[in-house]
């Protein structure tokens, strides 16, 4: 299930920062993932595990807590 999709991308746009620019992020942060796979994510496609979602909110520099509507 994915409900952190679009508070990741709303959170991402809110910084000015691009797709690429998250990704480099997450790839710093050791995590391997591709554009590609973070638009899925932004758009609901593709699943995301309680993993990825502190994972992300580290890249955004956010709370978990705010990834959740």
């Amino acid at each position: 299930m994915n409900v952190v999709g679009p508070q990741v991308k709303r959170i991402r746009q809110s910084k000015d920062m691009t797709q690429a620019q998250l990704v480099a992020r997450c790839n710093l942060l050791g995590w391997d993932i591709s554009r590609g796979t973070l638009a899925k994510i932004e758009s609901r496609v593709r699943r995301v595990t309680d993993e990825e979602t502190t994972r992300l909110a580290r890249a955004l520099k956010v709370g978990v807590e705010k990834l959740y509507p």
